[in-house]
């Protein structure tokens, strides 16, 4: 069963018109300029005789950079930016994304080709072993306030635009008010500094150290947030939806505004 899906870079101006090659495990594809030398010939100039090769791994892919000048980027269209680079002459780089792009630089051109990987394995629940379970490494309330403000905080950022600057507080009130009437500048961030305690950017006041001075708060915020997916597209539903305080003020004994 093939596990790998690549989509070429279009042939014409209508990108609907683009053929599928799919790859079970084990299987290459070769691509670049030369029809005789690849599976998937790519006409460009700018483009090597033998580019590169796609090998399908199971549930992910690896890539080999045959090129001796250029250097591949592969996306994570998802990931808010997310990539890695495959320097010429690499081979056999592991690449973790479900959804991908390689971009292939020719001659003033970028050209794109999308790999999917859509099988995914899982371990067993089953005969789990006995005891007391896991702690959750990151425990986020979805209701909360302060959830909406993380959610607004990653907005751009989660709708395609990996490298949009951060919303000002200003902003993030306006974004929440019309679910939050009574949002202020001060009520945002108070949240904005329960989450660095609660995600443990910071200290909590149980203990007499308050930590060095966290520069760049927000920013932060949102890394650590879309890196570990504490929120996804998906949960930006809740910035229409009615939000709730925290259940508790952990952070400074008041509740949240």
């Amino acid at each position: 069963m093939y596990s790998i899906i690549v989509v070429p870079p279009p042939t014409t101006e209508d990108e609907t018109d683009r053929t599928q090659l799919r790859l079970a495990p084990g299987e290459r594809l070769g691509f670049g300029r030369s029809a005789a030398d690849n599976d998937l010939t790519i006409a460009h100039d700018g483009v090597s005789r033998r580019a590169g090769e796609i090998t399908a791994q199971g549930a992910f892919w690896i890539l080999s950079n045959l090129s001796r000048e250029q250097t591949y980027v592969v996306e994570n269209p998802e990931g808010a930016g997310e990539h890695i680079k495959v320097g010429p002459g690499r081979l056999d780089a592991p690449v973790p994304f479900e959804f991908s792009r390689i971009v292939l630089p020719a001659a003033g051109d970028l050209l794109p080709i999308e790999v999917w990987a859509p099988r995914h394995d899982y371990l067993s629940s089953e005969g789990g072993l006995d005891g007391a379970t896991t702690a959750p490494a990151f425990s986020v309330d979805r209701t909360k306030r302060y959830f909406a403000v993380l959610a607004a905080l990653c907005e751009s950022r989660l709708r395609g635009e990996p490298h949009a600057p951060l919303p000002t507080v200003d902003q993030v009130v306006d974004r929440l008010r019309p679910n939050w009437p009574a949002a202020s500048r001060t009520s945002v961030q108070w949240n904005i500094d329960y989450l660095a305690v609660k995600l443990r950017l910071k200290p909590g006041p149980e203990t007499a150290d308050t930590g060095p001075r966290l520069n760049g708060k927000k920013e932060s915020l949102v890394s650590l947030a879309l890196r570990f997916d504490l929120v996804r597209e998906d949960d930006l539903v809740v910035l229409r939806g009615p939000l709730r305080e925290p259940s508790s003020a952990a952070v400074s004994g008041r509740p949240a505004r």
